[in-house]
């Protein structure tokens, strides 16, 4: 199978305007996902509607394309992108453009899923430890995601799922495992053509998760089960908590 990055950047971010141009280690952000996914897949483009980006990513040789500013979502995007490619993939795979530590273990782990012919999409998912604590499993802004016996995803919500019957809220983490999602996701092609085409769900629009959508639709999405903390870049702290990570590494890997 053929698969390609698409990774969707926008200049216009509420919380961070011009974060792919943000500078982590000496280089631009999309630059650094850019190169973590350009290795492992067949190929790599990145998905913009901003002039800066495009002119950012063919300085440093990177492939792109250009957009509509007008889409609703990173997967409209992909979707716009894939089709002015003009060059058949087998799976296209959704790499968000503020993720500069993604690792090749969780792109091998998101291809692993097609191995299954049942497969639609593909998405990834951590578990939650002790060490993480309630208030990280509470976080609404951090998805959780129940699977069924075949590594699927039945259901992802920004409340806590399951819920414990008869067991103290201090004692679930070290009761059950429970799942963080990591939004990295990939579509059979025929499948994300389809999936931009349909209108929001009920349930998407109550938790504002487009995944909802795909699932109400009955589009099978499995799931890959990575231990690898990422640290995605929303805003300017997470910025400088990104360059601590970096400088960590080097270090480790100097020492």
């Amino acid at each position: 199978m053929k698969f390609i990055a698409i990774i969707p950047a926008r200049y216009a971010s509420t919380r961070f305007p011009g974060k792919p141009l943000a500078v982590l280690g000496g280089k631009p952000v999309i630059q650094r996902v850019y190169e973590q996914v350009a290795g492992v897949l067949d190929d790599a483009v990145v998905a913009t509607d901003d002039e800066r980006i495009r002119d950012a990513v063919r300085a440093f040789g990177g492939r792109v394309e250009m957009t509509s500013p007008d889409h609703r979502s990173g997967t409209d995007r992909c979707r716009e992108a894939y089709d002015r490619l003009g060059v058949e993939y087998d799976v296209v795979v959704n790499v968000q453009g503020d993720e500069p530590f993604i690792q090749p273990s969780q792109l091998e782990a998101v291809k692993r899923c097609f191995d299954d012919p049942a497969t639609d999409i593909a998405t990834l998912v951590k578990p939650f430890t002790e060490a993480d604590g309630l208030a990280a499993l509470e976080n609404p802004n951090s998805p959780k995601v129940v699977l069924d016996a075949q590594s699927r995803a039945i259901y992802f919500s920004r409340s806590v799922i399951p819920y414990l019957r008869g067991v103290e809220r201090a004692e679930w983490l070290a009761r059950h495992t429970f799942y963080k999602h990591i939004g990295l996701y990939a579509f059979r092609t025929d499948v994300l053509r389809a999936v931009t085409a349909l209108p929001q769900s009920a349930l998407e629009k109550a938790e504002s998760l487009e995944q909802l959508r795909w699932l109400e639709n009955g589009y099978k999405i499995g799931v890959g089960i990575s231990e690898v903390e990422t640290i995605g870049i929303d805003t300017p702290e997470d910025l400088e908590k990104a360059e601590r990570f970096l400088d960590s590494q080097f270090t480790i890997h100097n020492s």
